[in-house]
């Protein structure tokens, strides 16, 4: 197998949209969950897209996972390698986005590496190197308070130069509009003035062609799944890659029941746990009594399993905001982010032995953990059930298993009615 495409993922469920996106796109694409083992069988593909688990751990962890995913991606031949962050920018001044495009770029060589979280269809826009959500500032939008990575500057050249050791430069729109020869030279210009990476300005799904064409000819690019989407239309454009209808095996039905667990504190996934209401049971998990060992897991499934039998449940472990806060104040950021995923691992694994087939996980951090806990290698990338998010059928387990993992801002107001009714 050569590559067409590599991708590293910091996330589980960024590791599906760019995968999904990529699907759209015309390639044949496989989402494989950590550095798959050498004997893992995949089929012919013109992508793989390695998910890691690496945006809030620490630094020096985040790197050499991600350079072990570089080397596997290289050595089957792809020649260009992106490393896929939040659109949202997500990362501290500690890092993980810094730290790893540093050292990625230094195993590959590349001089002045392009850096843009754009997605205009999602909403996700740069301008002068300030990120937008919306119509507004990343830092005056709802999105600004992850628990865990909370981005309150949409300066992007400011937030990477404080984690990165090299400088950080700027292409901004007028640049782009004026077509993929002045952002080379640009780019050119920014490397030869010892600049190692640059903050490029996309506002229309145009410019992201553009930056895609130019970020194909270099090693490495740091992106959200927009740029994925302009590399992906560039190697179809320079006919590097067939263009290839989605998969129709990613789709096949599975059967047995079905689960949806939340673990993402987003207002939209909030308010997709309150549609859900209307339509299924739904159990919100005591994140106190999570913290306190005090048996939630086990009320969740004693709640579950008679209700499986009639249709779909919902398990919860969100929270608004305020009650993040007053939640992490009690105990701690990291210990109550980390008891709280692992008790959602928990409730998965107990789920499927219990014979759930179908799974749909709203939460980066929720997916991450639950997917480790199942001991999944990879997926196959299915249908859209909503921007950004595929549907996913397990390669290299043991049973026949369809997943939706769902970035916390992602999908419309049905969402978990949406997912369920394409995993049949």
């Amino acid at each position: 197998m050569t590559l067409a495409l590599g991708c590293i993922a910091d996330d589980y469920t960024g590791a599906s949209d760019l995968a999904n996106t990529l699907t759209r796109a015309g390639l044949r694409t496989v989402q494989t969950i950590g550095v798959p083992s050498d004997d893992l069988a995949l089929p012919e593909v013109d992508a793989v897209v390695v998910s890691l688990k690496s945006r809030s751990i620490e630094a020096g962890l985040a790197v050499s996972r991600s350079r072990a995913a570089d080397k596997w991606l290289r050595g089957r031949g792809a020649s260009h390698v992106l490393f896929k962050i939040c659109s949202t920018f997500d990362s501290t001044d500690a890092g993980n986005i810094g730290p790893v495009m540093d050292a990625l770029r230094a195993d590959c060589g590349e001089g002045a590496v392009l850096v843009t979280p754009a997605f205009p269809e999602t909403g996700r826009t740069v301008y002068q190197g300030n990120l937008f959500v919306g119509a507004v500032p990343l830092n005056e939008s709802p999105l600004k308070d992850h628990p865990l990575n909370p981005m309150h500057d949409s300066n992007l050249v400011r937030v990477l130069a404080r984690q990165s050791k090299t400088q950080i430069g700027l292409v901004d729109l007028a640049t782009v509009t004026r077509g993929a020869d002045a952002v080379r030279a640009r780019l050119a210009e920014l490397a030869g003035k010892g600049i190692g990476a640059a903050i490029i300005d996309a506002v229309f799904d145009r410019d992201l062609e553009t930056i895609g064409l130019v970020a194909a000819e270099h090693r490495l690019s740091v992106g959200a799944s927009g740029i994925g989407l302009g590399l992906a239309r560039a190697l179809v454009a320079t006919g590097k890659v067939k263009s290839a209808a989605a998969s129709n095996e990613a789709g096949a039905a599975v059967g047995g029941p079905a689960a949806c667990l939340a673990g993402s504190c987003s207002q939209a996934t909030l308010q997709q746990i309150a549609n859900a209401e209307r339509v299924m049971p739904v159990l919100h998990l005591d994140p106190d009594r999570i913290l306190t060992g005090a048996g939630e897991a086990q009320r969740a499934l004693d709640w579950a399993r008679p209700r499986l039998p009639e249709g779909p449940v919902l398990i919860a472990s969100s929270s608004t905001p305020d009650q993040v806060a007053a939640l992490q104040a009690r105990h701690g950021r990291d210990a109550a982010g980390h008891a709280i995923e692992q008790t959602m691992a928990d409730i998965a694994e107990s789920l499927v032995k219990s014979g759930v087939r179908r799974l749909v996980v709203a939460g980066g951090e929720t997916s991450g953990a639950v997917v480790d806990r199942l001991r999944i290698p990879g997926f196959l990338v299915g249908v859209e059930i909503a921007a950004g998010v595929p549907v996913l059928r397990a390669v290299g387990a043991g049973d026949e298993m369809l997943l939706a993992l769902k970035s916390g801002n992602f999908g419309g107001a049905e969402f978990f009615s949406d997912a369920l009714r394409l995993m049949r």
